[in-house]
C-alpha cells in the first residue's frame, strides 16, 4: 500500500485515520471498528464490505 494514499483516505463512517493491516490485506478504522479489504491494491471503502472487528481484534490494536 502506497504510503502517500494512505495519508488521503480516511473511514468513510468516521472521516477518522485509516491504518494498512499488510497480513490481512485490510484497512483498519479504529473508531469504527470496521475492516475495509484491499483487493489487488485497490482499497475497498465500502461499508457493506466491510468486516467489524471483534473485541479481540480492537484490544490489540490497542484500540
Amino acid at each position: 500500500m502506497d504510503t502517500r494514499l494512505l495519508e488521503l483516505l480516511v473511514c468513510p463512517v468516521t472521516k477518522g485515520p485509516l491504518t494498512y493491516q499488510r497480513e490481512t490485506q485490510e484497512l483498519i478504522s479504529r473508531s469504527a471498528r470496521l475492516a475495509y479489504p484491499v483487493r489487488d491494491g485497490i482499497p475497498v471503502l465500502l461499508e457493506n464490505e466491510a468486516r467489524p472487528l471483534s473485541d479481540d481484534e480492537v484490544e490489540k490494536l490497542g484500540g
